[in-house]
């Protein structure tokens, strides 16, 4: 007896290549793998872009402040303790203490005393 075509159409049973079975399951086909059949696929770029993005830009984050604090900070620290001591320098010299201490800084520059007009 022959056996019907439903049986040679394979499924889930394993290869009878003895009676003529030659198709196995779903994509086993029970042959040499055929030539000139191209396979696409997605890319896991594609499918999830932003997979790891919050967690690379932290810790990236870090590696590249960390890499260029020591260029940052020294001179923007001296640039900020110099104003500092300008600004109170400026301060100073425009308050009365300091007008009051000039004028008896100046009497005693001169020869003579305080200089009358």
């Amino acid at each position: 007896m022959r056996p019907s075509s439903r049986l040679l159409s394979g499924g889930s049973e394993p290869l009878d290549t003895k009676h003529g079975k030659f198709l196995g399951g779903w994509g086993n086909l029970g042959s040499q793998t055929q030539k000139g059949i191209t396979t696409y696929s997605i890319s896991a770029n594609r499918q999830a872009p932003l997979a790891g993005t919050l967690h690379a830009a932290v810790f990236n984050t870090w590696r590249r402040f960390k890499a260029q604090a020591l260029y940052v900070i020294p001179p923007f620290a001296i640039a900020y303790a110099t104003m500092n001591w300008a600004i109170e320098k400026n301060e100073y010299y425009n308050s009365k203490e300091a007008r009051i201490h000039d004028a008896e800084t100046a009497a005693e520059a001169t020869p003579g005393g305080p200089v009358r007009g």
